[in-house]
């Protein structure tokens, strides 16, 4: 009704400008007309005017219903018929092209989106291959040169898991299973994973999990969460002989778990922005490797699993991350 009222403010405008020139012209005319002759004709035209107004509000009624939201996008039921008037009509067919439209470009985004994972898919499978082969080559050398090699392959190893886990995430619902898993089992796995990283940097890993403990997640990406945090626990703690604690504990029916660093710590106008796609912050740019995206991919996979992840650090004290998963399961 609102939108009505302002689409009709014109005429109205008009019309009243008119109603004062009616007894202007009577005076200038010299005509001594009755005042109530005059004002029972200024009523007579108002009252048309009224009916007016009314005829084409019933007219465009839904027009102006579609029209008047503000905080509601458009769904499927205001592209029906908005009125038998030529502007209703007019308006809904140029919905209905600019849905086409949208609908076209769409489809044609989400088949590029789809190809382009499938290309990354197969290009990172296809470059595991060398660094597998290169792995096993380098088993049969004990020099310097070849752990410096070592090294480089581990990292380009887990560049490509980054980048086929960043892509999979798109189609998250597809690719994921929820079952019951042994805490301290997944959190070994992941730190053997992860071996030759704490033996390069001199890091121990403390795990201080209850064997018995299990929670409900998804034993591929769980995996994959824990070895982003490790990773970075590691490579954000200079010196050796310094530990990664891995702790985890029951909080009514939820199961915290904890990963502890002796790093260099975030610095606190960072803290906020550390899940945010590609922010390395401050302490990331002193190390090359880091991308900004393990936090981020950590955040975006716990949210799809129904996890919780925290982060609280000191500069030059450490850092410790939280996931807590709710509805533990029960052994």
């Amino acid at each position: 009704m609102k939108l009505f009222w302002k689409n009709q403010l014109p005429l109205l405008l008009f019309y009243l400008l008119q109603m004062l020139l009616v007894p202007v012209l009577y005076w200038i005319s010299g005509e001594n007309r009755p005042l109530s002759i005059v004002l029972y004709g200024m009523l007579i035209s108002s009252v048309i005017l009224l009916l007016y107004l009314c005829y084409r509000y019933v007219q465009h009624r839904r027009l102006y219903a579609v029209l008047s939201l503000q905080q509601e996008p458009p769904s499927k039921d205001h592209l029906a018929p908005l009125g038998d008037s030529p502007l209703p009509e007019a308006v809904n067919e140029l919905m209905q092209r600019m849905d086409r439209h949208y609908q076209e470009q769409l489809n044609m985004h989400v088949t590029r989106m789809d190809q382009h994972i499938v290309f990354m898919n197969r290009w990172v499978h296809q470059m595991k291959t060398p660094l597998s082969v290169i792995q096993l080559t380098l088993q049969d050398l004990e020099d310097d040169a070849a752990a410096s090699i070592q090294e480089e392959v581990e990292r380009l190893r887990k560049g490509l898991e980054m980048v086929i886990y960043t892509s999979r995430l798109e189609r998250f619902e597809e690719d994921f299973q929820v079952e019951a898993l042994l805490l301290r089992q997944t959190v070994s796995t992941a730190v053997s994973e992860n071996r030759r990283l704490f033996i390069r940097r001199g890091i121990h890993a403390e795990i201080r999990v209850d064997p018995d403990l299990s929670v409900y997640s998804d034993a591929k990406w769980l995996m994959f969460m824990l070895s982003q945090l490790l990773t970075n626990a590691v490579n954000y703690t200079s010196g050796s002989g310094k530990t990664v604690i891995i702790t985890a504990e029951r909080q009514g029916l939820d199961t915290v778990l904890k990963i502890s660093d002796q790093g260099i710590g975030i610095s606190p106008e960072d803290l906020k922005r550390v899940f945010n796609p590609y922010f390395t912050g401050e302490r990331g740019r002193q190390y090359h490797e880091s991308t900004g995206m393990g936090l981020y991919l950590v955040r975006e996979i716990c949210a799809r699993l129904g996890h919780q992840v925290k982060l609280e650090s000191r500069v030059q004290e450490g850092t410790t991350v939280q996931i807590i998963f709710s509805g533990t399961a029960q052994r």
